[in-house]
C-alpha cells in the first residue's frame, strides 16, 4: 500500500513540477501529514484503496490475491468466512400459523426462496439418518423433506402416519399445516410422545454400532427440537413462566449431551427473551454471565441485552444535559460503553429499537452481524427495551458515537474482529428485498473541512500539471476565463456610460 501511495505521488508530482509549483506541492504535504496524524492513515492511500483500486480491476481485500499469499491473509480471509456464517434463527416463526397467515393477508412472501432452500437443508440433517429405510414412516419422511411442494411435503406427512406414529410426520403438520399455534402446539404434543419412544429405543442400541448410534443422534435432535417448540408455543399463548421451565430443562439437557448438532439451536436464546418478558432480570444477568464468554461466539441477543441490563440502572434519570454538564458517571459509563459494544456488534439494531426503520418478519435464518439478525432481535426485543424507562432515550443519544470510537478505516475494527464485508451480500439473499431495502453498515462520513481541501489540492495540482505541459495554451485558457469573468462587470460599465451625461461621468471618474 505505501508503494501505491509513491507511485500515485510520483506520478501526480515530477520533480520538476515540485520546483516550479513550491507551494502547492508543500500544501498538499502538510494536508497529507496531518491527514495522517489525525486520522491514522494516508489520504492519498485512502482514495486508492476506496476509489482507484475498484476502477482498476482490484482485488478485494477480503480474498486472497494469490495461492503464495501469507498466513496472516489467510488467517484474516477464514474470519470473515466463520463471520458470515448463516445461523439458523433460534426464534423463527411458524410457517403455517404466521407466515402463511401474514401471505393471506398481504400478497407478500415473507419468507425467500434461499432461506427455504436452508431450512429444508437443516431439516434433512436433523430429521433423517442413514438407517431411515429400517423404519417405514421414516423413509417417507425423507423424501417428504426433499419435496419443494408444500402440499407434497402435507401429504407425505398423512401417509406416513397411516403406518405408525412418526415424530417427524408431526413435527412437518406442526410446522406448515397448523393455522393456530394451538393447533400446532397439540401436533407437538403428539410428536413428543412418539419421539420419546424412539429416543429410548435407540438409546439402549445406541452402542451396537455406528448405524445405531446415528440412529440415537438423530432421534434425540427431533427429541430437542420437539422441546424447543413446545417451549415456544407456550411463550406465544402466555404461559411464559412453563416455556421458562422447559428452556432450561433443555440448556441443561444442551449442557449433557455431546452432540454438535445441539448447539446449532441456541436454546439460550429463547430462555433470555422469556425471561425478560417476566423482568426477572437477575435470572437473564446469570444467563449472561454464562453464555457472554470470551470464547463463545456473540449475537446481538447477548451484545444488546447486555446492554440494556446496564442502562436499565441509570436510563431512568439520564439526561443530555446534564451529563455533558457534570459528566457522565460511573454507572453510566459502564451503560455507555455497553452500547458501544452492542452497537459495534450489530450497527444495525438502533434503527430498528428507535423505529426510524420499519420491521418485517424475520427470516428463518440469519447472518450474524447483519440487517437479518437485526429485524430478528429487534422483532422480539422491542417491546423489552420500551418496557424499561428511558433505555431508547439513552440508546439514541450515544449509539452514533460507536462509529468514532472504530479506527478508521473500518476493516480495523475495535472490540470485534472487523465487520464483514460480505453481510449485506448474504442479507439480499435472506431477506425479501422486493418490499424491505436492506441495511449496509454506517460508512464515516469525512468532515466538509477535509473534503474542500482534498478538492483544492487537487485542483491545483492539476492547474500545475497542465501550466508546465501546455504553458500557451493554459495562457489562452486563462485570458478566456478572465474575460468570460469580468465580461458582466464591461457590460454593466457601458450601460452607465450610455445612461449618465458624460461630464457627470468625467467627474464621477475624477472623484
Amino acid at each position: 500500500m505505501e508503494e501505491m501511495r509513491r507511485t500515485l505521488l510520483t506520478y501526480l508530482f515530477t520533480p520538476t513540477e515540485l520546483l516550479i509549483q513550491p507551494c502547492s506541492a508543500q500544501s498538499l504535504h502538510i494536508f497529507e501529514w496531518w491527514y495522517f496524524r489525525k486520522y491514522g492513515t494516508s489520504f492519498i492511500e485512502q482514495v486508492s484503496v476506496s476509489h482507484l483500486r475498484p476502477l482498476l480491476g482490484g482485488v478485494d481485500s477480503g480474498t486472497p490475491s494469490n495461492s503464495n499469499s501469507s498466513n496472516g491473509d489467510a488467517d484474516s480471509n477464514r474470519q470473515s468466512v466463520s463471520e458470515c456464517k448463516v445461523w439458523r434463527n433460534p426464534l423463527n416463526l411458524f410457517r403455517g400459523a404466521e407466515y402463511n397467515r401474514y401471505t393471506w393477508v398481504t400478497g407478500r412472501e415473507p419468507l425467500t426462496y434461499y432461506d427455504m432452500n436452508l431450512s429444508a437443508q437443516d431439516h434433512q440433517t436433523f430429521f433423517t439418518c442413514d438407517s431411515d429405510h429400517l423404519r417405514p414412516a421414516d423413509a417417507i419422511m425423507q423424501k417428504a423433506w426433499r419435496e419443494r411442494n408444500p402440499q407434497a411435503r402435507i401429504s407425505a406427512a398423512h401417509e406416513a402416519l397411516e403406518l405408525e406414529d412418526c415424530a417427524t410426520a408431526y413435527i412437518l403438520l406442526a410446522e406448515e399445516e397448523a393455522t393456530t399455534i394451538m393447533e400446532a402446539e397439540r401436533l407437538f404434543k403428539q410428536a413428543l410422545k412418539a419421539g420419546e419412544g424412539c429416543y429410548r429405543r435407540s438409546q439402549q442400541l445406541q452402542h451396537h454400532g455406528t448405524q445405531y448410534e446415528a440412529q440415537h443422534r438423530r432421534d434425540t435432535n427431533v427429541l430437542v427440537y420437539i422441546k424447543r417448540r413446545l417451549a415456544m408455543c407456550s411463550r406465544k399463548l402466555g404461559r411464559t413462566r412453563e416455556a421458562v421451565k422447559m428452556m432450561r430443562d433443555l440448556c441443561v439437557f444442551q449442557l449433557m449431551k455431546e452432540f454438535p448438532l445441539l448447539s446449532m439451536f441456541n436454546i439460550h436464546e429463547n430462555l433470555l427473551e422469556s425471561l425478560l418478558e417476566l423482568q426477572n432480570y437477575a435470572d437473564v444477568q446469570a444467563v449472561l454471565a454464562k453464555y457472554d464468554d470470551i470464547s463463545l461466539p456473540k449475537s446481538a441477543t447477548i451484545c444488546y441485552t447486555a446492554a440494556l441490563l446496564k442502562a436499565r440502572a441509570v436510563s431512568d434519570k439520564f439526561s443530555p444535559e446534564a451529563a455533558s454538564r457534570r459528566g457522565l458517571s460511573t454507572a453510566e459509563m459502564n451503560a455507555v460503553e455497553a452500547i458501544h459494544r452492542a452497537v459495534e456488534f450489530n450497527p444495525h439494531v438502533p434503527k430498528y429499537l428507535l423505529e426510524m426503520k420499519s420491521l418485517i418478519l424475520p427470516p428463518e435464518h440469519i447472518l450474524k452481524r447483519g440487517d437479518s439478525e437485526a429485524i430478528a432481535y429487534a422483532f422480539f426485543h422491542l417491546q423489552h427495551w420500551k418496557r424499561v424507562e428511558g433505555a431508547l432515550n439513552l440508546l439514541h443519544c450515544t449509539w452514533e458515537g460507536t462509529f468514532r470510537m472504530i479506527p478508521y478505516p473500518l476493516e480495523k475494527g475495535h472490540l470485534f474482529y472487523p465487520y464483514p464485508i460480505c453481510t449485506e451480500t448474504a442479507d439480499r439473499e435472506l431477506l425479501p428485498t422486493v418490499f424491505h431495502e436492506v441495511s449496509v453498515y454506517p460508512k464515516k462520513e469525512l468532515p466538509f473541512f477535509i473534503l474542500f481541501t482534498a478538492g483544492l489540492c487537487s485542483f491545483t495540482a492539476m492547474l500545475a500539471l497542465l501550466t508546465h505541459q501546455f504553458p500557451e495554451l493554459m495562457g489562452v485558457f486563462a485570458k478566456a476565463f478572465l474575460s468570460t469573468l469580468f465580461a458582466p462587470l464591461n457590460f454593466l460599465m457601458e450601460k452607465v456610460e450610455s445612461i449618465l451625461p458624460s461630464s457627470l461621468w468625467h467627474q464621477l471618474t475624477r472623484i
